[in-house]
């Protein structure tokens, strides 16, 4: 009985290999795109910046980074129970994550290998670098006796098409959030030590500036895309896709407010930060911020977490299946009509203040 406390068990495909987690429109996505449409692009307009991220890249200032040391070597039994569920959750959703963009930018650099050698190698260095994320936080996870099979993921997951302009959204918000993420936790426990419980914290730093150096990639590619940034149908797109990755990590970082509790952070504090960093930063590349420092933004949110609250007692209740769809058909109209009145808030139009220092 005590053992099973201790030790949370989760389904295996085999013994030591985890399950991967369902998908639902929480989860980390994998994607897939019009290749010949991206291959088509022409970079010119901002080709000089390209080279000279291209040139980052090649440097490869995390070569020798991702490099287990002795910390490692010890029985991590004393994180149990429910942060130890937890933190398993948060190594594979990170795994996950960082695996997907490894597949798409690998696809990206091989289909564009004839037609773009300048976008092909950025990309192809960026899998090189997404690579050495997943495997580490993979070879994480096996301290804890589970992992992925990532042969297995790339096979049987679910791939989501994005035209490239909503790719390059998509990819620049991964990438800077990921960093302020990152950032924020590590600056986090360097100042609190004593809330480390686990040393994959301590590469938190170096990691995150892979994260910052993709997102300028993205920036740089959308700067050689006028269209998806100069028009009244770029504004839309930035404003759904800055509220879609705000609101899902902000949905799921408060579903587990235990495991950063377990690392001395309030979740709700944490990704309110994360946000507006993030917000200010993609002010520099989109047309519009979101108006995050009104308080209806996070009162919103904190709606849709009290419904899914309530969604989830609904599916681990005994109520029949077929019942349960009624039960829930509040809750998900009801989250719906919040993120609809978040989209529809006035943004904040930072069209002309691009160009000068921020």
């Amino acid at each position: 009985m005590v053992d099973s406390l201790k030790k949370p068990s989760f389904e295996e495909l085999r013994p030591g290999i985890k399950v991967p987690a369902k998908d639902t429109i929480l989860t980390p996505r994998f994607y897939t795109t019009d290749f010949d449409e991206m291959a088509k692009m022409d970079i010119s307009p901002n080709e000089d910046e390209l080279r000279a991220i291209l040139e980052e890249f090649r440097t490869d200032y995390n070569r020798n980074h991702f490099v287990r040391d002795a910390e490692f070597e010890q029985s991590w039994d004393s994180i149990d129970g429910e942060t130890r569920k937890l933190f398993i959750e948060f190594l594979e959703r990170s795994c996950t994550a960082e695996f997907s963009g490894f597949l798409l930018y690998k696809e990206l650099g091989r289909r564009m290998k004839d037609k773009s050698p300048v976008l092909a190698e950025c990309f192809n260095l960026m899998s090189r670098d997404e690579a050495r994320h997943a495997g580490f936080l993979n070879k994480a996870m096996s301290d804890f006796n589970l992992s992925l099979d990532l042969g297995f993921l790339t096979k049987n997951k679910k791939y989501t098409f994005f035209k490239p302009k909503f790719i390059f959204y998509a990819t620049y918000l991964s990438e800077k959030i990921g960093y302020w993420r990152y950032i924020t936790i590590y600056r986090h426990l360097e100042a609190h030590p004593e809330d480390r419980i686990y040393p994959i914290f301590r590469f938190f730093e170096n990691w995150c500036q892979d994260e910052n150096r993709h997102g300028d990639f993205f920036d740089a590619i959308m700067k050689s895309q006028p269209h998806t940034l100069n028009d009244w149908k770029a504004k839309l797109w930035s404003r759904f896709f800055l509220l879609s990755v705000f609101a899902t990590m902000y949905l799921n970082d408060i579903q587990r407010k235990d495991f950063y509790a377990s690392i001395g952070l309030d979740a709700r504090e944490y990704d309110i930060h994360v946000i507006e960093k993030t917000n200010e930063t993609a002010g520099r590349v989109f047309p519009v911020m979101l108006d995050v420092n009104k308080p209806e933004f996070y009162q919103r949110l904190d709606v849709c977490v009290k419904n899914n609250e309530k969604l989830t007692a609904i599916v681990n209740s005994n109520t029949p299946k077929f019942l349960q769809l009624f039960q829930k058909l509040p809750y998900y109209i009801s989250n719906g009509w919040q993120l609809l009145r978040l989209y529809l808030m006035k943004p904040i139009d930072v069209t002309h203040l691009q160009g000068t220092v921020k």
